[in-house]
């Protein structure tokens, strides 16, 4: 039984970490943890989500050091803001711990892309570089081989899981750059209350165009040139992206096809649709990518679909852990 501690337990990716772990027959929830100047400090996770009243019904420990913890855990979830994770990873990694992170702060290993995109200059360059990122479906050996998992943003993931099997492929005409729309449930903010993200003011709408961080999180591990516009829709979790292309000539819907086929097979937590698109009403509560095209002389519209807080942090955290340790792929996340 591998010790687990999770931190951020009481956002929503938190609460999803927990509910997974401890079902997980591999693991035992060691502690739930919350920064130690957090109003949830103290109280029972099962009080504050009530679903898990009998289920998990332990107290959120505040976290004034993390050393504290490093040594009587093996695991650790990071499930907190990319500042904290960045000043926290590299205490219980230095511990000897393996170290799944939620947030960005480990994700891309360039120069300058902290300050660009994140407000802060990275201290830590070399778990930068160690860092495994956690694709499950693409990185799998550098993910079994890892210390430190850089869990891939929400929005990243489903453009990524899209268009990757067609670049492998060489069927997207490189001439015209994919342009992915996405749309992401208000859930994706996280917990904390805020004006623009509650739930009666929010319309649904664009933002952070040109800007948004997971545009150079996209662009970075794909290696291709896109644009990516974010869009905020007034329902509470998933995420849908619809990915327009051009196809090199001479290219099929067949061809395409087959690209996806070929990819993921023999991925169980990916779902390929032989006609029609996926909706976010597929995924919700699900540790799936569904994914649909569609094909009209030399255009392609792909549609990804997940649920940005299990796919897109929670779930996918876990099947890196599995992958980690040489558990089953879908250890926990899927009933037999």
């Amino acid at each position: 039984m591998l010790n687990t501690l999770i931190v951020g337990a009481s956002g929503y990716a938190g609460v999803e970490l927990a509910t997974y772990i401890n079902r997980h027959p591999q693991m035992t929830i060691t502690a739930l943890a919350v920064s130690a100047q957090s109003p949830d400090a103290g109280k029972l996770l099962s009080d504050l989500h009530p679903q898990l009243k009998g289920v998990i019904d332990l107290p959120l420990e505040p976290l004034s050091d993390a050393a504290v913890w490093a040594n009587k855990v093996d695991v650790v979830f990071l499930a907190t803001a990319h500042e904290v994770s960045h000043d926290l990873a590299p205490v219980f990694l230095e511990a000897g711990c393996v170290v799944f992170d939620l947030s960005g702060a480990f994700r891309v290993s360039k120069p300058g892309f902290y300050d660009e995109f994140y407000g802060f200059s990275h201290q830590h360059p070399q778990w930068l570089s160690k860092a495994a990122y956690g694709l499950a479906e693409w990185n799998h050996q550098q993910i079994k081989e890892a210390q430190l998992i850089a869990v891939p943003g929400c929005y990243p993931t489903a453009a990524q899981l899209a268009l990757r099997p067609l670049l492998e492929a060489g069927v997207i005409n490189d001439a015209q750059w994919p342009v992915i729309n996405a749309t992401s449930g208000v859930s994706g903010a996280g917990r904390k209350a805020s004006m623009t993200t509650s739930f009666c003011e929010v319309s649904l709408q664009p933002y952070g165009i040109f800007n948004h961080r997971h545009h150079s999180e996209i662009v970075s591990h794909l290696g291709t040139s896109v644009i990516f516009t974010p869009h905020l829709g007034n329902f509470p979790r998933g995420i849908l992206e619809t990915i327009t292309c051009r196809l090199k000539p001479g290219v099929s819907r067949e061809d395409v096809a087959e690209a996806l086929h070929n990819a993921y097979q023999d991925k169980p937590l990916v779902r390929v649709y032989d006609k029609g698109v996926p909706s976010i009403k597929s995924v919700v509560g699900l540790p799936y990518c569904d994914i649909g095209f569609a094909v009209q002389d030399e255009h392609l519209i792909a549609v990804s679909a997940i649920d940005n807080l299990l796919k897109g942090a929670a779930s996918q955290a876990v099947q890196c852990l599995n992958i980690r340790f040489g558990f089953p792929e879908t250890e926990s996340l899927v009933y037999a």
